[in-house]
């Protein structure tokens, strides 16, 4: 677990307001490297709002999952802007956890917004939350080890192309594995990627009826082709690997391959932060039977709590954070290719960005191309990509995330693991009334 906070600005005296007569927010968000750029931004927007002081906790995505629905469920009140994704926002917004964001400022440019992103954050046409960054997931690669192999990446790779592939470019001896893949449990660690696996390779997680289908073929081919394609082509260690861990290892040089999150794409792209940026490629994320749910949609967001006292200063905040100014003053400071992407359509629009970015019509094609209506081969009762949108998948998905993780490490087989996890489902689903 990662914890920060940022220190105020002691003895800032700003159009006559003092630090002691400040209102402090708690912002919790999670530690990936765009919301670490936010954080440092700190002084900008207390300068620009002498009146708000900021308290961040930072910390690990699995980790602050917790932390947040512990609290905004007890209305325990710690946080006055929580970020939260694209899964949590229509549920909680249902339940009235959330304060309702429809009276936002006309330079906020809500039009401006992604159509599919907005969707994903609003229930009944009102926004419950600002996007702060989205993402699909995509395939990347080193080019310089594919010319060396005469290995020629098609439009639309294939998983068993990948596995081929891994075999002929790993090389343990040199610590260059052949993939990297999120191994860490978690329903948005390790099954956000499992997921879309499961749904390219034709399965799904409930049919028509909500009955679980997690020991279907479909899942039994899918988990299997990725537990082996780990264990021989990936890094030691794969099931503590999560989202941070692999793009670390991808940006020292040590992966060939990694499908994972498109937000990834500017850090891969900057030779200051990235060993392997004059030689990144990217493709779309592989897919096997069928391309329907093989990348996913996703939006880490800005949220007030309706447990929140300070909700005047908390929409001053996350209306900043993700506003057009705040892209252009990342892009200013930190440079283009670490804006927040996926929100807005004016980034997309931006020469700076379009010239520093080459993947971002690419990245701009994913996010729209994902339909979380209809990502699975056949029918099924849910609505998301690497989720199932209802309030009984976060237990779940983590459960199954560790039971695949088990998988993994080889503690069980793919089939016990499976197995298990349908029982499990199967007994939440009927708790919760899904099931007779």
């Amino acid at each position: 677990m990662t914890l920060t906070r940022a220190l105020p600005l002691a003895g800032l005296t700003v159009l006559g307001a003092t630090a002691a007569q400040a209102e402090t927010l708690t912002v919790a968000t999670v530690n990936n490297n765009d919301m670490v750029i936010m954080q440092g931004l700190t002084e900008a927007f207390e300068q620009a709002h002498p009146d708000i002081e900021l308290d961040w906790v930072v910390l690990e995505e699995n980790v602050l999952r917790q932390r947040l629905t512990t609290d905004i469920a007890t209305g325990g009140g710690q946080f006055d802007v929580m970020t939260i994704g694209t899964y949590e926002v229509p549920i909680w917004a249902e339940r009235g956890w959330l304060a309702p964001l429809d009276d936002l400022p006309a330079d906020y440019r809500v039009d401006d917004l992604l159509q599919s992103v907005r969707d994903g954050l609003s229930q009944d046409g009102t926004l419950q939350a600002l996007p702060f960054y989205a993402e699909s997931s995509m395939m990347y690669y080193r080019k310089d080890l594919f010319e060396e192999a005469g290995i020629e990446m098609p439009e639309q790779p294939t998983w068993p192309q990948v596995r081929e592939w891994a075999g002929q470019l790993h090389d343990a001896d040199q610590e260059r594995y052949g993939i990297c893949l999120r191994g860490k449990p978690g329903w948005g660690e390790n099954m956000a990627l499992a997921t879309t696996m499961v749904n390219s390779f034709g399965g799904r997680w409930f049919d028509m009826d909500w009955n679980p289908q997690i020991d279907s073929p479909a899942w039994q081919e899918a988990i299997g082709f990725y537990v082996d394609l780990l264990n021989d082509f990936g890094p030691p260690g794969a099931s503590s690997n999560g989202f941070n861990e692999n793009l670390a290892l991808f940006s020292r040089g040590n992966c060939a391959m990694w499908v994972d999150a498109t937000s990834a794409a500017g850090k891969l792209f900057d030779t200051d932060e990235s060993q392997v940026a004059d030689a990144l490629g990217f493709a779309p994320a592989p897919v096997a039977k069928t391309e329907k749910g093989s990348h996913w949609l996703w939006s880490w967001a800005l949220a007030i709590p309706a447990s929140s006292e300070s909700k005047d200063a908390a929409r001053e905040f996350i209306t900043w954070a993700t506003s057009e100014a705040y892209v252009n003053l990342v892009g200013e400071r930190e440079g283009w290719t670490s804006v927040p992407p996926g929100t807005r359509k004016s980034t997309y629009e931006n020469p700076n960005y379009q010239e520093a970015a080459p993947f971002a019509g690419f990245v701009l094609d994913a996010i729209q191309g994902a339909d979380p209506t209809d990502a699975t081969l056949e029918s099924s009762p849910y609505i998301g990509v690497q989720f199932v949108g209802i309030p009984e998948f976060q237990s779940i998905g983590t459960q199954v995330g560790q039971m695949v993780a088990s998988a993994l490490t080889g503690e069980t087989s793919v089939e016990q693991a499976l197995q298990a996890a349908q029982r499990a489902t199967e007994r939440t689903m009927k708790r919760a009334g899904y099931l007779d």
